[in-house]
């Protein structure tokens, strides 16, 4: 029995090495080298390139108030459409001290001024009446009343607009009512009731109530390398994708090219703007992330090939030839000239046909495939 298990054993290490070393010689053994073939054909070749940025409105407004003073109402909210003129909020007003004193002051002394003109005018017709005087005096005496009377009105409107931001004779365009300048979607109101405000002056830019924006005139605000920029002219079609909206796209033209460049992140780059077509009823919102994707050049029903065929040495760029079949295949290195390339195929302008045949990348087999 002892010796049925030795057999038994023997021959376990006796396989074990004889597989080992069948597995070793067929690893050693040479692998056959396979290539791709391609054979030319006519198509249309675009160098394109993808410009990120966002969508914005063409002109966006920022609506101030003309006096400072405590919000005491709001009357619209963000994404209301507004127009030109109408209400967005109300502004209760804190008059400044020192305007409020001297406008009082200007009231007092009109009144004063007022009362005097009405003793001088009564004075002077009694003595017109009695022919004491002559007309011209008496007309001057008349004059000066007028104006006192209406130096103390307008004295009387100057404190209320100060006091009150309205008055009397301006009572449709009070101060207190901030009203939007263009017609449009409000975009934003970064304020609410109780929030104090100031009107815009040489040392701040004011506070702002709202913003407002035509949403039918949109745009396309990015930036592009300055190894491309060289390539755009004004009026270039684009076409916007929209990173929300991905089953939705938009032609656009191209605008504006900045003369000067910005650096990010280490790089030089250009701002292009261009003008969005909106198709109707699209809702399209101020700063959706965008792609703009640019044909720069394009070829068409030229000779094309993959690049991957192509071989570059230098200036030069060569092909390989296919010849003959089988065993008897053969690669002929040949000289051609190349044009525009979209990153996966390339034009030939020269050096090939469409019926030649030319070799591609290759790929690596095991002898025992290939004869399978």
């Amino acid at each position: 029995m002892k010796k049925y298990s030795k057999l038994v054993i023997a021959a376990i290490v006796a396989l074990i090495f004889i597989g080992t070393f069948v597995f070793l010689w067929q690893k050693s053994q040479p692998q056959s080298v396979v290539y791709n073939e391609f054979v030319p054909t006519m198509s249309e070749i675009k160098k394109t390139t993808i410009v990120t940025g966002k969508i914005e409105p063409r002109n966006e407004v920022n609506v101030k108030p003309q006096i400072s003073g405590i919000i005491t109402a709001i009357l619209k909210e963000a994404g209301n459409y507004v127009s030109a003129g109408e209400v967005i909020a109300k502004v209760k007003v804190i008059p400044d001290m020192s305007q409020l004193s001297s406008a009082e002051s200007r009231v007092r002394l009109a009144a004063i001024n007022l009362s005097q003109a009405r003793i001088d005018f009564t004075r002077e017709e009694n003595l017109f009446n009695q022919k004491l005087v002559s007309a011209d005096e008496f007309d001057k005496v008349k004059q000066a009343l007028k104006q006192a009377r209406e130096e103390k009105a307008a004295a009387d409107d100057a404190l209320a607009v100060v006091r009150d931001g309205i008055s009397k004779s301006n009572a449709k365009a009070s101060s207190t009512l901030i009203r939007s300048t263009i017609s449009g979607i409000i975009l934003d109101i970064p304020v609410k009731v109780g929030n104090s405000v100031i009107l815009s002056n040489t040392f701040n830019d004011g506070t702002t109530i709202a913003s407002v924006a035509n949403m039918n005139d949109l745009i396309f605000r990015g930036n592009i390398d300055e190894t491309e920029v060289g390539q755009l002219v004004p009026s270039m079609p684009m076409k916007i994708t929209i990173g929300a909206l991905q089953n939705l796209s938009f032609d656009a033209s191209l605008e504006y090219i900045s003369p000067k460049a910005v650096e990010s992140n280490g790089a030089n780059q250009f701002e292009i703007k261009a003008a969005v077509r909106v198709l109707k009823g699209s809702k399209i919102r101020s700063g959706y992330s965008a792609n703009a994707e640019i044909v720069l050049a394009s070829a068409d029903n030229v000779l094309t090939v993959p690049e991957s065929a192509i071989e570059f040495s230098g200036d030069s760029t060569f092909v390989y030839l296919v010849k003959g079949e089988g065993k008897t295949k053969t690669y002929e290195r040949k000289q051609v000239k190349t044009g525009l390339s979209d990153g996966v195929n390339i034009e030939i302008k020269s050096g090939l046909t469409i019926k030649d045949k030319v070799r591609g990348p290759q790929i690596v087999a095991d002898t025992k495939d290939e004869e399978n």
